[in-house]
């Protein structure tokens, strides 16, 4: 029996295979696309979080920021339906010198700030939440932002795809 023969057919059917696996590999990594790096009056941020993948990467990367801000709603049935936008100003605690401002995209905000200490103000539907956040070298802080259940969340969402359908050709006879 030529042994030779019989390596041929089993390597192909080995790296065949494995390429197979990492090809399926690869494209279920790449379905995500990290969201993007921004600039705000020089510190870096970034939003994100409005998918299942998007918010479990937001919540893998934060330890290597500085700050993360999350925004949410204290009813769980409408924490899925948290905004696309909230308007976020960062200042100084004791001078209060504005440090960035920026909207966030999302129910998450990681920032590059300097060591020190600052109030967050955010800002939805006319409604302004301030939290106190104090960062320190090499450790990660974090602040919470929660509307209450009794938020009209309606009136910062925007309108349903089918609602402006319905509003585009109501005006056409």
């Amino acid at each position: 029996m030529n042994l030779m023969r019989l390596r041929q057919p089993m390597a192909a059917l080995v790296l065949g295979g494995t390429a197979a696996f990492f090809g399926a590999m690869t494209t279920s990594a790449h379905a995500f696309s990290n969201p993007p790096i921004q600039m705000a009056q020089g510190v870096e941020y970034m939003c994100g979080g409005t998918s299942k993948d998007e918010a479990a990467f937001m919540q893998m990367v934060s330890p290597r920021w500085a700050a993360t801000l999350e925004f949410g709603v204290n009813d769980s049935a409408q924490k899925s339906s948290f905004p696309a936008r909230a308007a976020v100003q960062v200042r100084e605690r004791y001078t209060g010198r504005p440090v960035m401002e920026a909207q966030s995209q999302g129910p998450y905000m990681l920032a590059r700030l300097d060591p020190g200490a600052y109030d967050v103000n955010v800002t939805l539907g006319g409604l302004t939440l301030t939290q106190p956040l104090t960062v320190i070298a090499g450790a990660p802080a974090r602040a919470v932002f929660m509307w209450p259940s009794n938020f009209d969340m309606a009136s910062v969402l925007p309108p349903a795809p089918q609602t402006q359908a319905l509003a585009h050709t109501s005006g056409v006879r």
